[in-house]
């Protein structure tokens, strides 16, 4: 793994190249939602139809695993995760991508595929305990009390799981690219680019998919 190049400090913290990228995509998101949505047309233009494409879409697609209701409650965590996701992803698709120091694909470094799955951790928890109070804790005895060391170990490498499923697929298609560009300049390495873009998709999918599967699982029977 390739140590990342800290480019500056703030406050004692360092910054590197796929923290400023990772600024940059968290940047153009919010400025295409406050765009979005600041004048929303009863005709809508074409940006807005393809706004309303993708927020309908992905809420089909959420309700599909966890039920409309639930899918409408947590849609803005797992919308922005996938977008995040899916454009960092496809941030290492890019000629200059790896090559720029202040540009880095965030989900290509494991800091931040931890991150983003210690978050999806956290939420779940919580949305558990809201839903069931303090009920919830009783799925880590089911269906016996000796199995509580097995369920605490699976619910602790989910996060693990997320992570590393989501930064070895990234990782390793940046070296895979990266190893052909010097063997073979010209025509493999654009086509793994273009692989890339779906591979990126997929990832994006898969990790959000999942993150609705235990949002879901740990809200089930609530109602």
């Amino acid at each position: 793994m390739e140590e990342a190049k800290v480019l500056f400090t703030i406050f004692g913290l360092d910054v590197t190249g796929h923290v400023t990228t990772m600024w940059a995509i968290m940047l153009f998101l919010f400025l295409v939602f406050v765009v979005a949505t600041r004048k929303l047309d009863k005709v809508p233009g074409r940006f807005q139809c393809l706004i309303e494409f993708i927020v309908e879409s992905l809420l089909n697609f959420f309700s599909g695993i966890m039920g409309r209701e639930q899918a409408r409650r947590y849609f803005p965590l797992l919308a922005t995760l996938f977008l995040f996701i899916l454009i960092s992803n496809w941030s290492g698709i890019l000629p200059f991508a790896g090559h720029v120091e202040g540009f880095k694909p965030p989900t290509s470094t494991l800091s931040v595929t931890a991150g983003l799955a210690i978050t999806v951790f956290v939420i779940t928890q919580i949305a558990g305990v809201r839903a069931k109070g303090f009920g919830y804790v009783k799925h880590f005895f089911q269906p016996f009390f000796i199995m509580f060391p097995l369920n605490l170990i699976e619910e602790l490498v989910r996060p693990i799981s997320l992570s590393l499923r989501l930064f070895g697929n990234v990782f390793g298609e940046e070296m895979v690219v990266s190893v052909l560009l010097l063997i073979f300049p010209y025509f493999v390495p654009a086509i793994m680019q273009v692989l890339g873009i779906l591979f990126g998709f997929i990832q994006a999918l898969v990790f959000t998919s999942l993150t609705a599967v235990y949002i879901s699982s740990a809200t089930a029977d609530s109602h």
